[in-house]
């Protein structure tokens, strides 16, 4: 054999071995990112239009994902293409040219990048949209148009969102919070992509089967924390049920008690590969809601402002603590609405300096911030704030004291104003913002754990301020998420509903298959 002959056979033998091996290669599989998150009321006035909302885009999408670093295993399981997450602090009703912006990028991005093998969609599931009644319903039949029903989709949520059949139908995988506050939102959005990740990688496809129930209630955020009963020990019978063969996830959603539309319900579902199981999981769940509708109460004690106001005065114990619930706006408020603060500026124990302290956080004024900056801190401010927006229970209120502090630069406010009146340190913001965090007070010079008393528009506590509290009361305040849901005046639900027909007969509460998106 000469020279030539065995090269000839030597590159053979190397091109053999390389074909082998890109054989052997696994192919990663190719899958989408996007993302709709807004939680908005259709009792407020506002509007939320594309300046109320962060939009992320390409790679900084990953960074919004702990589980999605750049050497973290999941993002190496999978060829990962982000679109756009499109993100808002709770408001009023989303503009239609808003939401036809966001969710023709999303599409435009899947059929420039497509195929793909699977999508992972990051949905809250409680936005109201303009002249659409269940607008991630829709977004996801967009989507499912352009994707394909090859292409698997997991659905991760909140909690507090809506679910229709169009939506589960759509969402091959779908899951939700199981705790509110949620102090587990990544950890669903991981198991989202867990899930997802496991159907592509087995070989095991999309679940067989879909379970879906409608539950007639409806019942506020404050009334449905799993940090008491009886939710506690209703979202604990979710995980049981997953370990059980033939079911992959299962969910329980309270809904969205602030919109306004026929999906607002608490809904159940369940899905895996036994048809048996999985309706009977979510019968399970369904029921087992049905019959604790009676026993949810609000997280903490609920009083009228004054008798808030006159225990907290009373009180030894800093900070007390009080929401003014019905302008929260990480619920759907305003946040502009000044019927609270007007009432405290009549107070009389607050209208000298060494009143009881009190903040309160936070009044939206952009003009009485523009003048603040122009006259600096120190200086005596005579300006009006806040009922920009909504201004049905209080108009503008007279704010007259000194600026203690001037802060530039935060995201969600932009500017910050603290004004003293009396006893009281007013925050006002140029756009609104919720306080949620110890920072969000000391890095305006204040002390909350020192304070008397510390007024937030918000419901029940998020962590930090639950853990900082020395005593808690809800206030019922009026605005676009007021907790006295009978008298916002609800036309759309579907009734009866509980509890706005307290004595409504037991419903069916039979597991509905929902088919598959191909079906």
């Amino acid at each position: 054999m000469n020279n030539k002959s065995v090269i000839a056979i030597f590159v053979l033998c190397m091109l053999m071995i390389s074909s082998c091996a890109k054989k052997e290669k696994k192919e990663l599989p190719k899958i989408a990112i996007a993302g709709f998150w807004i939680e908005s009321s259709t009792f407020s006035p506002a509007r939320s239009d594309v300046s109320a909302f962060k939009q992320l885009r390409g790679d900084e999408i990953f960074d919004y994902y702990p589980f999605f670093g750049v050497d973290s295993i999941l993002r190496k399981q999978a060829d990962w293409v982000p679109t756009l997450r499109a993100r808002a602090i709770p408001g009023g009703i989303v503009t239609r040219e808003t939401y036809e912006s966001f969710a023709k990028e999303i599409v435009d991005k899947l059929k420039a990048n497509g195929p793909f093998d699977a999508m992972f969609l990051d949905i809250h599931g409680a936005s109201s949209v303009e002249g659409i009644d269940d607008p991630e319903g829709d977004l996801i039949t967009r989507i499912r148009e352009v994707v394909g029903t090859d292409c698997m989709i997991s659905t991760s949520m909140d909690l507090h969102g809506n679910v229709t059949p169009e939506l589960v139908k759509h969402s091959d995988l779908i899951t939700c919070f199981r705790l509110a506050p949620h102090e587990d939102a990544m950890e669903t959005r991981r198991r989202a992509v867990t899930n997802l990740l496991e159907r592509l990688e087995s070989g095991k496809g999309k679940p067989k089967y879909k379970a879906w129930i409608p539950v007639p209630v409806l019942l506020p955020g404050e009334k449905t924390s799993t940090r008491i009963e009886p939710g506690k020990s209703l979202y604990s019978k979710i995980d049981p049920l997953t370990q059980k063969e033939g079911v992959i996830d299962a969910a329980i959603w309270v809904g969205y008690a602030w919109g306004d539309a026929p999906r607002n319900t608490a809904t159940v579902t369940a899905y895996g590969d036994s048809k048996e199981e999985v309706a009977k999981a979510a019968e399970y769940l369904a029921k087992s809601f049905w019959e604790v509708r009676k026993d949810f109460e609000f997280v903490a004690p609920v009083a009228s402002l004054d008798e808030s106001l006159n225990k907290a005065i009373k009180s030894d114990k800093k900070p007390f603590i009080i929401s003014d619930m019905g302008d929260n706006p990480t619920a759907g408020g305003a946040g502009d609405v000044t019927w609270t603060l007007a009432e405290l500026l009549k107070r009389p124990e607050f209208k000298k300096a060494d009143g009881p302290s009190l903040i309160y956080a936070s009044i939206p004024g952009p003009k009485f911030v523009e003048k603040a900056v122009k006259l600096g801190e120190g200086a005596t401010i005579e300006a009006e704030a806040g009922a920009n927006v909504d201004a049905r229970y209080s108009g503008p209120v007279m704010l007259k004291g000194k600026i203690e502090k001037i802060r530039h630069g935060d995201k969600h406010a932009e500017t910050e104003v603290v004004v003293k009146v009396g006893s009281m340190y007013v925050i006002v913001t140029k756009i609104r913002k919720p306080y949620h965090y110890e920072k969000d007070f000391t890095n305006l010079g204040l002390d909350p754990r020192k304070t008397d008393i510390v007024m937030v528009k918000i419901g029940y506590l998020v962590p930090e301020l639950y853990n900082m509290r020395g005593d808690w009361l809800m206030a019922l305040t009026p605005g676009g998420v007021d907790q006295d849901l009978i008298r916002l005046g609800h036309k759309r639900i579907k009734r009866p509903m509980f509890p706005f027909d307290a004595d409504m007969e037991n419903p069916d509460l039979s597991a509905r298959m929902i088919p598959l998106a191909d079906q």
